[in-house]
């Protein structure tokens, strides 16, 4: 994703991974993700000469004048972050440069993380004589929205040491800075009339801190709605209504809050244990975090129990599960809540089909026992409850007076909040949701 957009820009990018079948992938015009928009820009920037795909990691290197690390950094069992990949790079950047580099890490990593990056460049590379400077740059693009975050930020952050780093990133970004490309996300028509970024110059601590602050917040959004949804289910007032109101006031704002199935991905939970692990080992107290982790564990369970009570007996019955991905726009289904609602769901006996616009691929070799149809209709065909698990666009445009006729039981449980009750329960739907009246 950096790597296009950034050959989107103007630059000529080198795209490398370890994983030689990744880069047979690209190289042969397919993606290993679904991203809207991606795979024009990859296209475009490989036909314009921009962009290049290598399985030789010390190729990428040695041609780079700046290398952005984007590797993955997975959980570990105790919740701390997954270095292992960052030092592996270092090593492979320290043995294989020839000329000064810029170091710029975009993996989403703990405070002072930096401070080791530069160690380990320092120590690997201490006989080649080569300088390296390290730079942080997170990033924060949302899945499903990913090029239009990158073309159009609202900031743009950068932790650095020196003028030289800052003025080399600067001169990176500039022709977003300066609105000078051409934008494939609006093209023909003009790109949205919004301020330019916000150019954030930091120090690296605080560059880190920044991302992981940032993720840890929208996850302590999401739980507090969700908290509000459960109490206004008890009083008979409506979540939507709530937080509307609430997203009103400038000091709180509209974004993530939502109620529902609760926050999946792989960056909110991983970077929430991160952030608490984090804290601990500096002897500072998280426990707010921690509470925002187990609301949000016990998300599935609440929906489930919404199931049971609607169809008493869960046991032998054939439920719909619309949506697997974690959020909608995306094939990511790590750490989904849909693929733990299933899993609950078939534990207690339930006869599961369930159906994701782009998902089912990734989910099948998860769940070999769940059938997969290949539409939204096939998969409530005969069932006596359909469950909304992803707040896909296509979902709400379905034909909802077809799929009642062909339900054995018209029973919605919408965990997205996804449609209007009135309109469902007009249609001669029985319809649960979360946080409003059913």
């Amino acid at each position: 994703m950096t790597g296009g957009c950034l050959a989107e820009i103007g630059h000529e990018v080198i795209v490398t991974d370890n994983d030689a079948a990744k880069i047979e992938t690209l190289e042969a015009g397919r993606l290993p993700i679904y991203e809207p928009g991606l795979d024009t820009i990859i296209a475009k920037a490989r036909n314009e000469g921009r962009l290049s795909f290598s399985a030789k990691p010390s190729d990428a290197v040695a041609a780079g004048d700046a290398i952005f690390i984007c590797v993955g950094t997975p959980p570990l069992p105790n919740g701390d972050a997954d270095l292992s990949a960052i030092d592996h790079v270092a090593k492979l950047i320290a043995n294989e440069a020839r000329s000064p580099k810029l170091v710029i890490e975009k993996s989403t990593v703990p405070a002072q993380t930096g401070q080791e990056l530069k160690r380990a460049l320092a120590v690997y590379g201490r006989k080649s004589g080569v300088t390296f400077r390290v730079a942080s740059n997170p990033e924060f693009l949302r899945e499903g929205t990913a090029i239009e975050d990158f073309l159009h930020p609202d900031r743009i952050v950068v932790g650095v040491e020196d003028e030289i780093a800052e003025r080399q990133l600067h001169e990176i970004y500039r022709p977003v800075i300066e609105r000078k490309f051409n934008c494939p996300m609006h093209s023909p028509g003009p790109c949205p009339d919004v301020p330019p970024p916000a150019w954030i110059v930091t120090t690296i601590n605080s560059a880190e801190l920044i991302k992981h602050a940032s993720n840890s917040f929208l996850a302590l959004k999401i739980s507090y709605a969700n908290m509000v949804a459960d109490l206004a289910e008890k009083l008979g007032a409506d979540i939507q209504e709530v937080v509307y109101a609430m997203g009103m006031d400038p000091r709180i704002g509209r974004s993530f809050l939502n109620a529902g199935l609760g926050f999946g991905g792989f960056c909110l939970p991983k970077d929430l244990q991160a952030f608490v692990h984090l804290a601990e080992r500096t002897g500072v107290d998280f426990s707010l975090l921690k509470e925002v982790e187990k609301i949000n564990r016990k998300r599935v369970g609440y929906v489930v129990e919404k199931i049971r009570r609607a169809l008493w007996v869960v046991k032998g019955k054939q439920i719909a599960v619309l949506g697997l991905a974690f959020k909608a726009n995306t094939d990511d289904i790590r750490f989904a809540p849909a693929i733990d609602l299933i899993n609950q769901l078939v534990r207690e006996g339930a006869k599961i089909r369930a159906y994701d616009p782009e998902a089912m691929e990734k989910a099948r070799p998860l769940m070999p026992d769940v059938e997969m149809p290949e539409s939204a209709y096939a998969a409530a065909k005969d069932s006596e409850a359909l469950v909304i698990a992803t707040e896909w666009k296509q979902f709400r445009e379905l034909d909802w007076t077809r799929i009642r006729d062909t339900m054995t039981r018209p029973l919605i449980v919408d965990a997205r909040n996804l449609l209007s009750g009135r309109e469902m329960k007009a249609l001669g739907l029985e319809y649960y949701s979360v946080g409003r009246p059913d």
